[in-house]
């Protein structure tokens, strides 16, 4: 828990959630939710928000194979500041066929930075990435194939030469990749 803060007045909330789910045919899907909130009234061009009223209400689907390939994408804008937001939708589309995993950022920056793209957007598809990898590596895992977990070797604590790997999947532990 953080320590106590100094007094402060709460000017804006952002709610983001992400959902992994196992499909019938195979596929995955994962879903990003992104809400923006504020406690005065907010006005843009197009209306007026009241305060706790959603201007950001935006989700995107991805849906991907066991390789992270993205096989379709979904984006709905439920509740957008400006007219013009929705024409980034489109674009979206550009990023089937892509692999979620290294370089992962700079895919989603080719195909939908700068006004190409929507900021939150963004945002919501850079962390779904590693909402995809808490939901589906484990889904994938078959410890009768004597390959690691794909979470193996991504963070401090899942390090092939660190104490948890050395725990909890001592087969890996200070396992080297096969060169090909």
């Amino acid at each position: 828990m953080l320590s106590t803060p100094t007094p402060r007045t709460l000017l804006h909330t952002r709610e983001i959630t992400f959902q992994g789910y196992s499909r019938e045919d195979g596929l995955w899907d994962i879903e990003g939710h992104l809400k923006d909130y504020k406690t005065d009234r907010f006005v843009t061009g197009i209306r007026t928000w009241n305060p706790g009223e959603a201007f950001h209400d935006m989700w995107v689907r991805v849906s991907l194979d066991d390789q992270m390939t993205i096989k379709d994408i979904e984006v709905a804008m439920i509740s957008h500041p400006h007219p013009e937001c929705p024409e980034v939708i489109p674009p979206m589309d550009s990023l089937i066929g892509a692999r979620i995993g290294k370089g992962w950022r700079k895919t989603i920056e080719a195909n939908l930075g700068g006004i190409k793209g929507c900021t939150h957007l963004r945002e919501l598809l850079a962390s779904l990435a590693t909402a995809a990898f808490q939901a589906i590596p484990g889904a994938l895992y078959d410890p009768e194939n004597n390959k690691p977990p794909l979470y193996l070797g991504t963070c401090k604590s899942w390090d092939f030469d660190g104490p948890v790997v050395m725990r909890v999947f001592p087969q890996f532990y200070q396992w080297k990749k096969p060169k090909a």
